[in-house]
């Protein structure tokens, strides 16, 4: 009995059980791999839906306040990893990268547009589909607020309901257009280089301990938190009925981005900090939190809505989520010849989709930083456009 309550609580105790069982239980299946290939951490959200569909009940708020926290702290350690040396990637092929972004996000929206049109689904429906088939959650933020201000009754909660049922296959979607683009491409993962200089897998080996060794020093990480959220709460005018902002997940990106940059630059902190053992613990823990929280907090209404019919907003979330990164990804190996681990990490970027990126450090060598270069060198802008054209399709609606 005093089990059963437990679980349908609703309470602290609950919640937190309920994400340590999600993320402890995703971690173990992450171990496991089929022909060498694993969803890795990817399992913590389809544990954390699973449990929630159970009808586990744990805290709404509680759940939303971890998820974005996590997320935070995700992006916070990508920026920290990858900040020194991100305006160099500009030299090789950042530029490229960021018009194949763009390009990504107009196919995307094109796309929902047409199905929206041709299958004869509203709009606003569709624009919860859009942000839940590209895993962004602050675009659907903002979609929602658009429909409350147009007085959309009940657009918002429709938006919600596209957005979970997009979600989960989207992560496996894009991780499934990892894998597709290797043979596809002819890629041979022994033969792919490991660093933008070239140096082979040993070396990037051994080169780890060392930094993995430093002591971590916590007083940056959350000075560039506290401004990274200041900076993603600004509103930017675009002329349109609401104002877009770069969002909790955007905003300390930026920061610290520009942060480790500077701070290896002027001799604040060294590169042994940002590529320290403490930072890649804070990325690991922060993605495995906002796993377990989506997942816990979209399993009751995945459910609910496919059985209300929403089966057919899947099938639509599959075809936004594939298309657009495997055709642009196609164009950017075998045209641009950009490198597969960074080619993984802009998939994952571009669709600001952090299990993508973790998929991604789980195949590539240990101390590969390209995933992350990849990621980020296409996150910030991504993130403006993903949260700009959610709220374009409600305006166009």
């Amino acid at each position: 009995m005093w089990f059963t309550n437990l679980l349908t609580s609703g309470g602290v105790g609950t919640t937190v059980l309920m994400l340590s069982v999600s993320i402890f239980a995703g971690l173990l299946l992450g171990k496991f791999k089929v022909k060498g290939v694993t969803l890795g951490i990817t399992w913590v959200l389809f544990v954390g839906i699973f449990i929630s569909a159970l009808g586990v009940t744990c805290n709404g708020e509680m759940l939303h306040i971890i998820k974005e926290f996590g997320l935070i702290l995700f992006v916070t350690a990508v920026g920290l990893q990858v900040g020194p040396g991100f305006f160099k990637s500009f030299k090789k092929g950042g530029l490229a990268m960021n018009g194949m972004a763009v390009v990504n996000v107009a196919l995307g929206v094109l796309i929902t547009y047409i199905i929206a049109k041709t299958a004869d689904q509203s709009l606003t429906d569709m624009a919860g589909v859009y942000t839940g088939a590209v895993t962004n959650t602050p675009g659907l933020s903002a979609a929602q607020q658009t429909a409350n201000d147009l007085g959309l009754a009940g657009a918002a909660d429709q938006m919600a309901s596209g957005y979970a049922v997009a979600y989960p296959l989207a992560v496996v979607g894009m991780i499934m257009t990892c894998l597709l683009l290797r043979p596809l491409c002819r890629i041979d993962l022994k033969n792919e280089p490991v660093s933008d200089e070239g140096l082979d897998s040993k070396a990037e080996k051994k080169a780890t301990p060392t930094s993995l060794r430093h002591k971590v020093n916590l007083i940056p990480i959350f000075v560039i938190i506290a401004l990274g959220i200041v900076l993603g709460s600004l509103p930017i005018p675009v002329g349109m009925s609401a104002p877009v902002k770069l969002g909790l997940a955007g905003g300390p990106l930026v920061v610290s981005l520009i942060g480790s940059w500077l701070g290896v630059k002027k001799g604040w902190f060294t590169q042994e900090f940002t590529d320290s053992h403490g930072v890649w613990m804070l990325r690991e823990v922060g993605i495995a939190l906002f796993l377990a929280g989506v997942g816990l907090s979209a399993g009751g209404s995945f459910l609910a809505t496919i059985q209300a019919g929403g089966y057919m907003w899947v099938l639509y979330g599959v075809i936004i989520t594939i298309v657009p990164p495997l055709l642009v990804g196609l164009f950017g190996r075998l045209v641009l010849k950009i490198n597969y681990y960074t080619l993984m990490g802009f998939i994952g970027g571009s669709h600001t989709d952090p299990p993508t990126l973790a998929f991604a450090n789980n195949m590539a060598p240990e101390g590969c930083k390209l995933p992350n270069t990849g990621y980020a060198t296409v996150y910030p802008l991504t993130m403006f456009l993903r949260i700009f054209t959610a709220q374009l399709l409600v305006l166009l609606a």
